[in-house]
């Protein structure tokens, strides 16, 4: 056995008998038998084996070297040094190394995520985790900025591994490193293509090649992609991707801990919390901040006060250009400038995508229903848009595809099934930046408040839905388009007073309806606009200062369009006795029932020969012509009226319509008002009941049924207590 060590160093055979391992298994009797079988084997392989033959035999450290020689040695591009700042991550790096190092069950993987989302730093803190535990492997970066980026970068590859180009130069390097790459005497490698954006630089043209006509092929090679759209990740590797997200809240706060020079900052955890969501928690945005506050030595809360300040010092603030030594050199490295490739990509491959983020930038950013969309010719056009916004990470679809919170969904019975999107803030944004940079901002608004006052729904009860979900929307297109003086402008901010005046917030109305109403007031008075629209308007305003408490202007000016609409149109004419039926609800809320009773009889008397007894407007002025009743003190023909209005109000409308609500309030208070307290009690507690799922807290109609019901209530517990007395 002692001889085997001289395999090492001389050229031999050696011949191993196995009596010194039978020793432990068999009994000394044994062993001669065993020493001598060995002895005779050795006898025979002598005389088989020349010998000559063992002395052309390698030893065992020849062997060693002559192995290691064969083996290649690894060589490395990579442009950066390792980020001493990175943090987190640990999934995704877990991810990576067991699909592409351990598992091994991927040759190409794609990581596609938001620009700014830490995709480049992801895959450098891996190329360096893979150079420390895979040693063997080659490591090779390839930036695909631009064709030019990719052709210096394997010109530095080509240095590393030795390749030289021919003499007069006629021999492609991109070529020369692919075919390298792809032989087996490469060894093993990982190549990582960072920034693999652009379709046409990636897969080339008719014209031309793509870069990923030169990328190498090999069972011993891995290709890591970077991209910010879903097409061309799926397009590289359609079943193996990895979608980045913004960090989440521990990684964020370790980054920002890392990144600032005054740590003292971070005791403000409040503060620290909330500059991070205003962030998004977007590894950039937060090297942005961070590097903000060091250079100035300024507070996180003053930091976010300027966020909150004005949009031009929230415009400032994102757009500072800041020095980042792990980041490509002339590389946006601000927040509000890191997307304008992707802007410019997008409106060279995708114009009506590009014209849906710039109508999106107009409105809010969270809750954006389908519906409210621009339309194109196509439904799969629009799929397409949706998918190219989608893809880049600009829109994300709302999971569940609904806009409501639970708490709010269980109000009510019919599912939506509206889809909805959300658009990332910062790049909401963004495009607002670039829209005012590289276009026509001011035509951008005019034409999105030109298709909202188109779709924006009339404030009917089966519209309720929508409107509501439009409402936030077009507040800021109005805020954000007031200076532009279009009808389409006076048109959207009727509807929308309208509605606002239908959800309770009269006040809030009022400002939209009065700057409707002066909008067209403007016209000339001969304008054809302004004669068709002046009455409605007129009525539409005067409701809402009746419901407001200020009936006296309503009256003024319903009084001065009638005495103009009366020279012009017959009496009994329907514009005419719907403004006049407007008035009569005016002189009731400024208290003039003497005013009230005479008007409303008159159009009920009108309405009620000419319209079927379930219409709209005859049953609307018979609840107006019934309350007068109330308010006058005629509780008997009031209650009477009103159980008949109640009876074809069942028939006709939901049981939770508002009108049906307003007529069923009234007749409790009518039964209360005689005494029938039971049967008063019994319709509020319904009304209460209703109006509590279906109207929002706050709600002027709201809170008067529960105050009327309380009252109610108070009241019946008091006859109780007498009658036990």
């Amino acid at each position: 056995m002692e001889a085997a060590g001289l395999m090492n160093s001389f050229p031999c055979l050696v011949i191993r008998g196995v009596c010194d391992y039978a020793d432990s298994h068999k009994n000394k009797l044994w062993q001669p038998y065993a020493a001598g079988t060995a002895a005779a084997y050795a006898k025979e392989i002598l005389l088989a084996i020349p010998p000559a033959e063992p002395s052309k035999l390698h030893t065992v450290e020849g062997a060693m070297r002559e192995a290691s020689g064969n083996v290649p040695k690894p060589n490395y591009h990579i442009p950066f040094l390792m980020n001493q700042h990175f943090v987190g991550r640990r999934k995704e790096l877990h991810i990576l190394q067991q699909r592409l190092m351990v598992g091994q069950d991927c040759q190409a993987l794609s990581i596609v995520g938001l620009g700014g989302t830490g995709k480049t730093q992801l895959v450098l803190q891996f190329a360096y985790s893979v150079k420390d535990k895979w040693p063997e492997y080659s490591i090779f970066w390839v930036p695909v900025l631009s064709m030019e980026s990719f052709e210096q970068a394997c010109v530095s590859i080509a240095k590393v591994l030795g390749i030289l180009q021919g003499a007069d130069d006629k021999e492609d390097i991109k070529e020369l490193v692919k075919q390298r790459l792809s032989s087996s005497r490469a060894g093993r490698w990982l190549m990582v293509v960072d920034n693999a954006d652009d379709p046409s630089i990636l897969f080339g043209t008719t014209e031309s090649q793509g870069i990923f006509d030169y990328l190498p092929k090999s069972e011993s090679g891995i290709i890591l992609y970077t991209t910010r759209t879903m097409e061309v990740a799926v397009s590289l590797t359609p079943y193996d991707v990895l979608e980045l997200e913004a960090m989440d809240r521990q990684d964020a706060i370790d980054f920002f801990s890392k990144s600032l020079i005054r740590k003292e900052l971070l005791r403000d955890h409040t503060a620290r919390d909330q500059l991070l969501e205003e962030l998004t928690r977007l590894p950039l945005a937060i090297a942005q901040a961070a590097a903000y506050l060091n250079m100035n030595r300024m507070t996180i809360a003053k930091y976010l006060r300027l966020l909150h300040n004005t949009e031009q010092d929230l415009i400032g603030l994102l757009s500072r250009e800041f020095r980042d030594n792990t980041r490509y050199k002339g590389s946006a490295n601000a927040v509000a400038t890191t997307w304008v490739v992707s802007f410019s990509q997008l409106r060279e491959h995708d114009i009506f995508a590009a014209d849906l983020l710039e109508f999106i930038s107009c409105i809010e950013w969270k809750a954006v229903p389908r519906s409210l969309l621009p339309n194109t010719n196509s439904e799969e056009e629009m799929e397409k848009a949706i998918g190219t916004l989608c893809g880049y990470s600009f829109l994300v679809r709302r999971d569940g595809g609904t806009q409501e919170t639970q708490e709010e969904s269980e109000k009510h019975t019919e599912p939506d099934k509206e889809e909805w999107y959300d658009i990332h803030r910062l790049v909401h944004l963004a495009t607002r930046i670039w829209v005012k940079k590289n276009g026509d901002a001011s035509k951008v608004v005019e034409d999105a408040i030109r298709h909202v006052a188109d779709v924006f729904p009339f404030a009917c009860y089966g519209n309720q839905t929508v409107w509501r979900a439009y409402l936030p929307h077009a507040l800021r297109l109005l805020n954000s388009g007031q200076h532009c003086s279009t009808d389409d402008l006076s048109e959207l901010c009727l509807r929308f007073g309208i509605c606002l005046r239908e959800e309770g917030r009269f006040q809030e109305a009022l400002v939209w309806l009065e700057k409707s109403y002066q909008d067209r007031d403007r016209l000339s008075e001969d304008d054809p606009d302004r004669l068709c629209s002046q009455y409605h308007l007129a009525e539409c305003l005067a409701v809402a200062y009746s419901f407001d408490g200020q009936g006296h202007k309503a009256i003024a000016l319903l009084e001065d369009v009638i005495e103009v609409v009366e020279k012009t149109l017959e009496p009994e004419n329907d514009e005419l006795l719907s403004l006049q039926h407007t008035l009569a609800i005016a002189y009731s809320s400024d208290n003039q029932i003497h005013k009230v009773l005479p008007l409303v009889e008159k159009i009920v008397k009108y309405r009620e020969r000419t319209l079927p007894p379930e219409h709209p407007e005859r049953l609307d002025s018979q609840h107006t012509l019934a309350e007068s009743y109330y308010l006058d003190g005629q509780m008997q023909r009031a209650v009477s009226l009103l159980e008949h209005i109640m009876n074809m109000k069942d028939k006709t409308l939901e049981p939770e319509h508002p009108d049906r609500m307003m007529s069923q309030h009234m007749l409790a208070l009518a039964y209360y008002a005689l005494g029938q307290v039971d049967r008063a009690v019994e319709l509020m507690k319904s009304v209460v009941a209703i109006e509590a799922r279906t109207l929002r807290d706050g709600h002027p109609s709201r809170q008067a049924s529960v105050e009327v019901l309380a009252d109610m209530l108070a009241d019946l517990d008091a006859n109780e207590d007498v009658v036990s007395d």
